[in-house]
């Protein structure tokens, strides 16, 4: 819809005369107002690498949107560097930021009558705000990824953002000297792009290339190379065309759709995030979506990628091994992938596919069909009396992934981080961490430090941890997050007692506290609520107003 035939909608006359000055404040020509208009959501910062480089990139959009014939309509959204904030109080405006996000993006392409929008994010929450927020608007929209960055590098070895954290575990523990632990840090990160790994950002815009709302290829890109600018172009000009054709969001992302995009997490060994903002992301679309989806979709799709954080290579590998195209072509002939869902290019996804080559032989990243990584999908939904509601997993690359122990119970992230720095985690234990949850925290804070604390001291495959908040998509090991009910809102996981025997049996799908129900019964009649961390201003909003971890942490739902 241009301004032209949208001032058709109001009154005419003294009603369309300011609406119009406020255009030629800004140069705007008669010509001007028969243009669609397009919204530029723009998540360029210098907070963190990850958004450092994206300015070149919303400079190249409105470059080629102008060039389609459209008017481009910068506006800006915020982040968070989760790598930053990680361990701190700020970790708590993480997945706040999220909400913001699509609130901003909803509110100028609603307010401003926006013809269409093309989102550019990097850091982690950048994805999933951005296609909430697109989702709601409903115009015609498409995501341009920052992109990832490239490694860093230390004697010979590959580094990026998780080897800082896994160097604090092994320093603490003496496995590493002063100079090389000062030397990771330094080093880990050499330049803008999003974290290297198939951590959150990655997985997540892995995903919307699956999904068929980032064109084909542009997910795995590295910020810092020339193909990323053409290719923001290209995207640019898709949506231009996709305007034209009224091609909505609401009319790609459908539940098939959504199974693509999990397929395609599963088969790259995406992050534990992924669940939570898919869930957000198909209230977002109002298409039926359970937790339990995700369980459907895993049974049947196998790693195919070699990928870190449990396995061997970055993004930057997957892009030069032949991209997402390379891993969705495997999965399509295989038969796990819906071909006939359409993208914003205009073409189905069997049609964007189809002059895909074979896997080529010469790289070891991405798996063939029969020889994957693993036959099931990592990201598994245990369910049991600690998690009625279910919880996440990541079951890849442990040799052992079951454990029963006693429990070590800790209300904050702090104190547990603290005990496994003083070598009071050993062996066996099984780590609780708590009152993390979307009201608790709130904002549901990552545990990358404890969990990388543990993978450096050599205890992550022997150590399980549970919690009701999230984890990083570096982390790996005995893990499991989104514990739902939360702690806060009396789910059993606040009822855990120091020394509790519990089991996480991913083999079983089984998280449980083996309590009698009689002493549970005990300890819920005893049980308080804590008073609420804040009670002002963002955080408390979140606090008042999430859904559960299982129905994604959402601040809209019924």
């Amino acid at each position: 819809m241009s301004i032209n035939r949208r001032s058709k909608n109001i009154t005419e006359g003294v009603a369309r005369a300011p609406n119009r000055s406020m255009y030629y404040a800004m140069g705007y020509t008669e010509g001007d107002f028969g243009k669609p208009m397009i919204g530029v959501a723009n998540g360029h910062s210098t907070i963190t690498p990850c958004n450092s480089g994206l300015q070149r990139l919303a400079d190249a959009a409105v470059d080629a949107l102008k060039a389609a014939g459209a008017n481009p309509q910068i506006f800006g959204t915020p982040t968070i560097s989760d790598g930053m904030a990680m361990g701190t109080e700020g970790m708590k405006y993480s997945l706040v930021s999220r909400e913001v996000i699509s609130d901003c993006v909803e509110t100028c392409v609603g307010g401003q009558w926006m013809d269409g929008v093309l989102v550019i994010g990097g850091c982690d929450k950048n994805m999933p705000g951005g296609m909430m927020g697109i989702l709601r608007a409903n115009v015609p929209a498409i995501y341009v990824y920052g992109g990832t960055i490239l490694p860093g590098r230390y004697k010979g070895q590959d580094l990026n953002i998780v080897s800082v954290f896994e160097a604090v575990g092994q320093f603490s523990a003496g496995k590493m000297s002063e100079e090389d632990f000062c030397q990771i840090e330094r080093r880990a990160i050499p330049g803008s792009g999003s974290c290297g790994g198939m951590y959150t950002a990655n997985t997540m815009s892995s995903a919307f290339e699956a999904l068929g709302m980032s064109l084909p290829f542009s997910s795995t890109m590295a910020n810092v190379e020339d193909p990323i600018m053409a290719h923001t172009q290209d995207a640019a000009r898709a949506l231009v065309e996709a305007v034209k054709l009224n091609l909505k969001p609401r009319d790609i992302v459908t539940k098939q759709a959504l199974e693509n995009a999990v397929a395609v997490i599963m088969a790259t060994g995406g992050s534990t995030n992924a669940v939570l903002h898919f869930l957000a992301i198909a209230h977002a679309a109002e298409v039926p979506w359970t937790i339990d989806d995700f369980e459907r979709v895993r049974k049947n799709v196998p790693v195919l990628c070699d990928l870190k954080p449990s396995g061997q290579y970055l993004a930057v590998d997957l892009h030069r091994a032949g991209g997402i195209p390379a891993v969705m072509k495997v999965l399509l002939d295989a038969g796990l992938l819906h071909g006939d869902c359409m993208t914003i290019t205009g073409k189905t996804v069997a049609q964007n596919l189809a002059d895909v080559p074979p896997l080529r032989a010469d790289q070891n990243v991405i798996r063939a069909i029969d020889k994957p990584m693993y036959a099931e999908g990592h990201l598994a939904i245990l369910k049991g009396n600690l998690s009625p509601e279910g919880c996440v997993a990541k079951i890849t690359g442990l040799k052992n992934p079951v454990i029963t122990g006693p429990a070590r119970v800790f209300d904050d992230e702090q104190s547990a981080l603290a005990a496994i720095m003083a070598n009071k985690i050993v062996a066996g234990d099984v780590m609780v961490l708590r009152y993390l949850g979307p009201k608790g925290g709130p904002g549901m804070p990552e545990m990358l430090a404890p969990t990388g604390a543990l993978i450096g001291q050599g205890l992550g495959e022997s150590v399980g941890l549970i919690t009701d908040g999230r984890f990083s998509g570096g982390t790996w090991g005995m893990v499991v997050g989104h514990v739902a009910p939360e702690a806060y809102a009396g789910g059993l996981i606040s009822l855990v007692h120091e020394g509790d025997s519990i089991t996480i049996d991913s083999r079983q799908l089984l998280l449980q506290l083996n309590v009698d129900d009689a002493e549970i019964a005990r300890r819920r009649t005893a049980w308080v609520q804590p008073k609420p961390r804040y009670t002002r201003g963002v955080l408390s909003k979140f606090a008042r107003n999430a859904s559960s971890a299982s129905t994604g942490a959402v601040l809209d739902g019924d």
